[in-house]
C-alpha cells in the first residue's frame, strides 16, 4: 500500500513540476498600449537619454563595418570575380528586409533595452526569449573575444612598423602564443577589453564619444582608400563581370551577408535614446544603408584595380594598392582596421550589457544584473560580467578556431524578430468571421511560420549538396503558399511611427532567407545550436522558471487598430 501511494505521490509531483514549467515557458511580458512608461530598476535608478540620430547612426555603422571590408570583399571577389558587388547587393537587400522589421518593432517598443530578446518575449512566451538570449549571448562573447585578438594582432603590426619594436614583441604579447594545444596566451587583448570595459562603466556619453571617433575615423579612410583606388581603376578587369557563374555569386552573397551584421546594436539602446520612436528606425535602416554603400565602392575599387585572380588571400586590399605603387595607403588600411574593429569590439561589449540588463529585471538571471549606477547611470555589474568573460576567452583561448559557429545567433534573432513583427499584428476577427476550427487562429499562424522556416532550411540545405532543383522550388512554392495563407487568414492592425511594409509577405520572405542562410553554416554550427538550447532549456528549469517576473517591468508596445470595413 505505502507503495503505491509513493508510487502515486511521485507520479503527481512529477505532473505538478511539468505542469509549472509548461505554464511557465509559456509566459509572455505584458503590454501597456501607452505611449509613455517607466522602467522599474534594482537601485531606483535608469538609463539616461543621452544619444541622438548621429549617435545611433555612428553606433549601427560601428558595429557593422570592422576590418572585414579590408579583406572579405577581396576574398570573396576570388570566386565570384567582379561579380562580388552582385553578392553585396543581395546580401544588403536580405539586410534591409531585416532592417526594416527591426525598425517596426523599436519603433512600438521605443522605452526598453532588450531587443530581440525583448520582442521575442512580448511576441511569443518566456522560454522562447530566453533561448534567442542565449543563442545571441554566445555569438557576442565568442566574438568580442575573437575581435579583441584581431585588434591586438593589428596594433602590434602597426607597432612592428617602427624600427625600435621590429622583430622585438614576443608573440605572446599581442599575436598569441600556443600553448598545450587549446590553449593560446595573448597579454595585449585582455588589456584593451579591460580599457574598453573602462569607458563604458563611466557613462554611455563618454563610450558614444569614443565610438563616434573611431567611427567617423573608419569611414574617412575607406572614402578614402574608395577615392584613390578609383583613379587606378582598369574598367578591363571587370569583364567578365562573373568568370564562375551566379551560383558564385549567389553563394558569395551568403558569405559575405554576415558582414553587415551588427545594425541590430541600434536597438538595444531604446532606453539612452533621446527620442527613440523616431531616431531607432532611422538608425537602423540608415546605417545600414551607409554600410552597403560603403561595401559597394570598396568591391568596385579593388576588382578594378587588380584582376580578380591575382587578389590575395590575407590581405587583397593592400596587396592591390602595393601593386600600384601605393604603400602608404597599407598604413591607412591598418589605422582603419584598428579603428573598425575597436567600435565594433566597444559596440558589442555595449550591447551585450544592455541584454544582460533586460534580462536581469526580469528575473531570468540574478539581481545584481539588473542594477543601474545611480550616478554614472549605466549597468555596471553586466558590464563588468561581460568584460570579464571576454577577457578570460581572449587571454587564454584561440577562439578564432571557434569562428565557424558564430552567426548562428544572429541568423535566429533576425528570423525571429520577423516573425514577431507579423504576431504582434495579428487582431481577432470580428464574432461574425470567426468559423468553427479545431486550431486556434493564432496557433494557425504561427504553424504557418514555423512552416516557412523549415522550407528555407530545407532549400538550404539541398542548394548546399547540390540536390536537383526541382527540390529548391518545391521548398520555395510551399513557403509561398504559408505566406498566402498568413496574407489571407489573418486580419493584421496598423501601427503607428514605422510600420514595415508588406507584413506578411516581406517578414515572410525575410525569414526563409536567413533559414536559408543558417542552412549554410558549418555542420558543427547546426550542433551547437542543438546542444546550446538543451543547455538553455536546463538552466531554465532550475532557475529561470522559479525566479522570472516578467510583470515587474511591462513595457509599452504602439498600436492602432485598423479601421473597420
Amino acid at each position: 500500500m505505502r507503495g503505491e501511494q509513493s508510487s502515486a505521490y511521485m507520479s503527481s509531483s512529477s505532473s505538478s513540476c511539468f505542469s509549472h514549467f509548461w505554464s511557465s515557458a509559456l509566459r509572455s511580458k505584458p503590454l501597456s498600449p501607452s505611449s509613455e512608461t517607466s522602467v522599474r530598476t534594482n537601485s531606483g535608478e535608469g538609463l539616461v537619454r543621452r544619444l541622438s540620430l548621429f549617435d545611433l547612426l555612428l553606433l549601427g555603422i560601428g558595429a557593422s563595418i570592422g576590418a572585414g571590408i579590408f579583406v572579405v570583399t577581396g576574398t570573396v571577389a576570388k570566386d565570384a570575380g567582379p561579380g562580388v558587388t552582385i553578392s553585396f547587393i543581395i546580401a544588403g537587400a536580405c539586410c534591409v528586409l531585416n532592417a526594416l522589421c527591426y525598425a517596426e518593432l523599436a519603433s512600438r517598443f521605443p522605452a526598453v533595452v532588450g531587443g530581440a530578446y525583448l520582442y521575442t518575449y512580448s511576441a511569443f512566451n518566456e522560454l522562447t526569449a530566453f533561448l534567442v538570449f542565449a543563442q545571441l549571448m554566445l555569438d557576442y562573447h565568442i566574438g568580442a573575444a575573437s575581435i579583441a585578438r584581431s585588434l591586438a594582432s593589428y596594433i602590434v603590426s602597426l607597432l612592428e612598423l617602427i624600427p625600435l619594436f621590429k622583430d622585438n614583441i614576443p608573440n605572446w604579447f599581442g599575436h598569441g602564443h600556443e600553448v598545450l594545444g587549446a590553449l593560446s596566451i595573448n597579454i595585449l587583448a585582455p588589456i584593451l577589453l579591460v580599457l574598453l570595459t573602462i569607458v563604458l562603466c563611466r557613462g554611455v556619453g563618454e563610450s558614444s564619444i569614443l565610438n563616434s571617433f573611431m567611427t567617423v575615423t573608419k569611414v574617412v579612410i575607406v572614402l578614402f582608400v574608395i577615392i584613390v583606388g578609383a583613379f587606378k581603376v582598369d574598367v578591363s578587369n571587370w569583364t567578365p563581370f562573373a568568370p564562375n557563374g551566379a551560383k558564385a555569386i549567389l553563394t558569395g552573397a551568403t558569405v559575405v551577408f554576415f558582414a553587415y551584421v551588427g545594425f541590430d546594436a541600434v536597438a538595444n539602446s531604446a532606453e539612452e535614446s533621446k527620442r527613440p520612436q523616431r531616431d531607432l528606425p532611422l538608425g537602423i535602416i540608415g546605417s545600414l544603408l551607409i554600410c552597403v554603400v560603403l561595401y559597394i565602392g570598396v568591391c568596385l575599387v579593388i576588382t578594378g584595380m587588380v584582376p580578380y585572380q591575382f587578389l590575395g588571400e590575407d590581405a587583397p586590399l593592400v596587396e592591390a594598392f602595393t601593386s600600384k605603387g601605393l604603400k602608404y595607403v597599407s598604413v591607412l588600411i591598418s589605422i582603419g582596421a584598428v579603428a573598425g574593429l575597436t567600435t565594433t569590439l566597444l559596440v558589442g561589449l555595449y550591447v551585450q550589457s544592455r541584454l544582460y540588463l533586460g534580462l536581469g529585471r526580469d528575473g531570468l538571471l540574478p539581481e545584481i544584473f539588473a542594477k543601474v549606477h545611480p550616478t554614472r547611470h549605466t549597468p555596471v555589474h553586466s558590464q563588468v560580467w561581460v568584460g570579464i568573460v571576454a577577457i578570460v576567452l581572449a587571454g587564454l583561448l584561440n577562439v578564432h578556431v571557434l569562428s565557424h559557429i558564430l552567426s548562428v545567433g544572429s541568423l535566429t534573432g533576425y528570423s525571429v524578430v520577423s516573425a514577431c513583427v507579423v504576431t504582434l499584428r495579428w487582431m481577432d476577427k470580428p464574432a461574425s468571421q470567426v468559423s468553427t476550427r479545431w486550431i486556434s487562429q493564432r496557433a494557425e499562424g504561427i504553424i504557418f511560420l514555423l512552416t516557412i522556416a523549415c522550407c528555407g532550411f530545407a532549400a538550404g540545405v539541398f542548394y548546399r549538396f547540390g540536390a536537383s532543383f526541382v527540390f529548391m522550388i518545391l521548398a520555395t512554392v510551399i513557403a509561398i503558399c504559408c505566406a498566402a495563407a498568413l496574407y489571407l487568414r489573418q486580419i493584421y492592425a496598423d501601427p503607428p511611427g514605422f510600420s514595415c511594409p508588406g507584413v506578411p509577405i516581406l517578414p515572410a520572405i525575410s525569414i526563409f532567407l536567413n533559414i536559408f542562410l543558417f542552412a549554410q553554416l558549418h555542420y558543427e554550427a547546426w550542433v551547437r545550436f542543438i546542444i546550446l538550447s538543451i543547455i538553455t532549456i536546463g538552466i531554465y528549469a532550475f532557475y529561470g522558471q522559479y525566479h522570472a517576473d516578467p510583470v515587474s517591468s511591462n513595457v509599452t508596445i504602439m498600436y492602432h487598430k485598423a479601421p473597420p470595413e
